[in-house]
């Protein structure tokens, strides 16, 4: 079986680029499938994969210059854009038609639209890797309200070309699901994680972990918001957030007023199993995401988790009350209470890691990608 996916860049730190990589390793490695990726945005001469693709899987870059455009102001930035986009269908196009796939596969939030309307003998699949009311979201963005109006616009074209065009939409949540209700198919695969763990944490360790991009999606304000109600009454822990981006200096400047001392952030590590296993718990503050992928790999690492109950994901990962705690979506104080409960009950600590272990398991890869081998081939033989 032939399969490609269309993806912007594979340079990225991101969930989407990590699930995908692996995802694209198993297949060719396991099934025997031959797997070809087509990245549209990405020079590999300076923008190299954040993760590791094995040599089995053909890669072909585009290059197009999409940031380019930012050059330019209104109206040249516009004509530029349109410029690209033309050439983007174009070649893009051309390369999956060389490939000539039997599946072809893109990301929901990445030409979706485009990548169902190319004219081709594949069935069509699109993996929404985000919560699809979070896709392209403003939220946390400053746009004016034409903007905001094209943007509500924009969507609804998007949506219904691939409602109409895709053959299957797969999502990896049943809340997420639901909200594609309108699309030819749905199906609901969960990601894995083949993250390496050479030592579970036992819960113990006095120091609480998060890990995610320095965005206004990962709520990293509210975890700092949380951490200064629960902070002085337990002097000997520790908050360390793992990760990069545009927020840095906006939370280091909340955690300099707040005069917490115990909160320190950090940049991505490659060696995050390791930070895992010397935490005692895991925290995830998310306003919003399409899976929650940090959530499974402390799980497999032996960490509870402390998680709002945001769309979608983290309900559909974590057992509430067996290997962590699932708060409702914003309420900062019953989140600061539900940490301090873990830090205050070490053997409530340890049951929960022994559960999350276990609880992890149902995410194995073997069980996750037989569901794409599955659907897969009932795509090809209806063909």
């Amino acid at each position: 079986m032939k399969i490609v996916y269309v993806i912007d860049s594979l340079s990225s730190k991101g969930g989407a680029e990590r699930i995908l990589s692996d995802k694209m390793n198993y297949m060719a490695a396991t099934y025997g499938y031959e797997v070809h990726v087509i990245t549209c945005y990405q020079d590999p001469a300076t923008m190299p994969n954040a993760y590791y693709l094995s040599g089995q899987v053909h890669q072909s870059d585009l290059c197009i210059p999409y940031y380019s455009q930012y050059r330019y102001r209104y109206p040249k930035r516009l004509f530029v854009k349109t410029s690209i986009y033309r050439r983007l269908v174009r070649e893009l196009t051309a390369e999956v038609q060389r490939i000539d796939p039997d599946v072809l596969v893109g990301l929901g939030y990445f030409q979706a639209d485009v990548v169902c309307g190319i004219p081709c003998r594949a069935a069509k699949v699109v993996e929404s890797h985000e919560a699809r009311i979070f896709t392209m979201s403003d939220k946390g963005l400053s746009r004016s309200w034409l903007s905001r109006a094209y943007m509500r616009f924009y969507k609804r074209r998007y949506f219904r070309a691939v409602e109409r065009k895709a053959d299957v939409v797969v999502t990896l949540t049943t809340g997420d699901a639901k909200e594609w209700a309108r699309a030819r198919r749905v199906e609901v695969i969960p990601n894995f994680t083949v993250m390496p763990v050479g030592h579970h944490s036992d819960g113990l360790a006095q120091r609480v972990i998060a890990v995610g991009r320095l965005e206004w999606q990962k709520g990293f304000d509210r975890l700092i918001e949380a951490w200064s109600i629960v902070s002085p009454g337990h002097p000997g822990w520790q908050l360390d957030i793992f990760g990069s981006g545009t927020l840095e200096e906006p939370l280091k400047a909340q955690i300099a007023r707040c005069g917490l001392q115990s909160v320190s952030l950090h940049p991505f590590t490659p060696h995050i199993a390791q930070e895992y296993s010397r935490s005692g718990f895991f925290a995830l503050s998310s306003r919003f995401e399409g899976f929650g992928l940090v959530l499974l790999e402390a799980m497999q690492a032996g960490l509870p988790c402390v998680t709002f109950d945001c769309p979608f994901g983290p309900s559909d990962v974590v057992v509430d009350g067996s290997c962590g705690f699932v708060v409702p979506d914003g309420d900062v104080a019953q989140f600061a209470e539900k940490i301090a409960r873990l830090m205050d009950d070490a053997s409530l600590r340890q049951s929960f890691s022994e559960a999350a272990i276990g609880r992890a398991k149902d995410f194995n890869v073997d069980t996750v990608m037989s569901q794409w081998r599955k659907l897969f081939e009932q795509l090809t033989s209806a063909s």
